[in-house]
């Protein structure tokens, strides 16, 4: 992939697909993380004299304009962080955003308004998604292919316009890639991987391949219950995948075969309810009561996941161990967080809701080796799969 370092920016026009999905609690910027790790590339390009033009999704407004998931706060923060004004145009490639590009000068940038305002952006039809990819590219002379959290999406910003201008891919996209061919190709031994998060579903492919590339496989969330499950145990009201069960039961017999050990909870929080407040007691994972479900890993599980994960020399987390949300269930996520962060192994955080837990319950970040901006990628690349946002920049 071409780096940025190889273009001639100054007085070009140049478009940046970011990824500032962040999360909104009405107009405030709940987590800027996003937002923050965009910086280095926005930053390099205005220092270089590039008039820069940011373009990012934010929700799932699908194809219409839907004033909460407006782009108009993160202009305000990425103004406050850059030091400098950032134009924000109302609309994605109409009048506003012509005019406020026009209007750019040397070393100044602008944000268009969410991309998925457009049903071209993420449409399923060729000729409509290109139709609106080339609108979008004729706002600039170059593109930079920086929003990783979306480069397993065959969008027009992400796929087709790379195909349409000169492009090259931003640090970040190239920092990203850097983590997970070092996960993959010759990973420092032991290898283990935490899963977590709600369901299987989510995951089977990237199960089904590391079983051949790991040590050990720890899993909790909810959807360890499933597994707990296919070994024939109560889970009592604990979220079950039941149409999950016999993939599982695969899983685990390929673990077995290949030698890879598979770690699931020996004890859970169970609650009366699904509520931050709910009363709740850690019970043997293998007997959870029929009444309960269970909320996180408990006390022994900690111990245990800690305990294996010690010594590994390389770590990738993906998911939270429980309702980190509800503070009464965010001890699992906690503990496997400060074990990653005590360790001294390659550890990587997979984005999403583990870089939020990070986050949310205030550990350094600067404790882990990599905290990923894309939790969807990077399972789709650990899985395998080609990118269509790489593959695009690679072309």
């Amino acid at each position: 992939m071409r780096t940025i370092d190889s273009f001639d920016v100054k007085g070009r026009r140049v478009l940046v697909r970011a990824d500032l999905n962040v999360p909104l609690d009405g107009g405030t910027i709940t987590d800027d993380g996003r937002i923050r790790a965009s910086l280095p590339t926005i930053q390099n390009l205005v220092e270089r004299g590039a008039r820069v033009v940011v373009c990012a999704h934010l929700g799932r407004p699908k194809g219409k304009p839907v004033p909460e998931f407006s782009l108009r706060p993160v202009a305000g923060r990425l103004s406050e962080l850059l030091g400098q004004p950032v134009a924000f145009a109302e609309d994605v490639v109409g009048k506003s955003a012509q005019e406020t590009v026009e209007g750019l000068g040397d070393g100044q940038v602008a944000l268009l308004e969410n991309l998925r305002y457009e049903a071209g952006e993420d449409s399923k039809d060729d000729a409509v998604r290109g139709e609106f990819a080339g609108r979008l590219a004729a706002l600039a002379e170059l593109y930079v292919g920086d929003g990783f959290g979306a480069v397993h999406r065959r969008h027009a910003s992400v796929y087709d316009v790379p195909k349409i201008l000169p492009s090259a891919a931003g640090g970040l996209v190239l920092a990203e890639v850097e983590v997970l061919k070092r996960l993959t190709d010759q990973p420092e031994r032991p290898y283990a991987v935490v899963l977590g998060g709600a369901k299987v579903s989510d995951k089977l492919g990237v199960i089904a391949n590391l079983l051949g590339k790991v040590d050990r496989l720890l899993v909790g969330g909810g959807m360890a219950y499933t597994f707990l499950a296919a070994q024939g145990h109560e889970v009592g009201g604990s979220l079950l995948q039941a149409d999950q069960l016999d993939t599982v039961r695969g899983f685990l017999e390929e673990a077995d075969k290949r030698g890879v050990e598979l770690l699931l909870p020996v004890d859970v929080l169970a609650a009366e309810g699904f509520a931050s407040d709910a009363a709740f007691e850690a019970v043997d994972a293998t007997s959870i009561p029929a009444d309960r479900q269970g909320l996180d890993i408990g006390p022994r599980t900690r111990e245990l996941f800690a305990a294996k994960l010690a010594d590994a020399r390389t770590v990738f987390w993906n998911g939270p161990m429980g309702v980190f949300e509800f503070e009464a269930f965010s001890g699992g996520t906690r503990a496997v967080a400060e074990a990653l962060i005590e360790s001294e192994a390659y550890t990587v955080v997979g984005g999403g809701d583990s870089a939020a837990a990070v986050r949310g319950l205030g550990l350094p970040e600067d404790g882990f080796s990599h905290i990923s901006t894309g939790g969807g990628a990077s399972l789709e690349y650990l899985e395998g799969k080609t990118l269509p946002g790489l593959a695009a920049l690679e072309a």
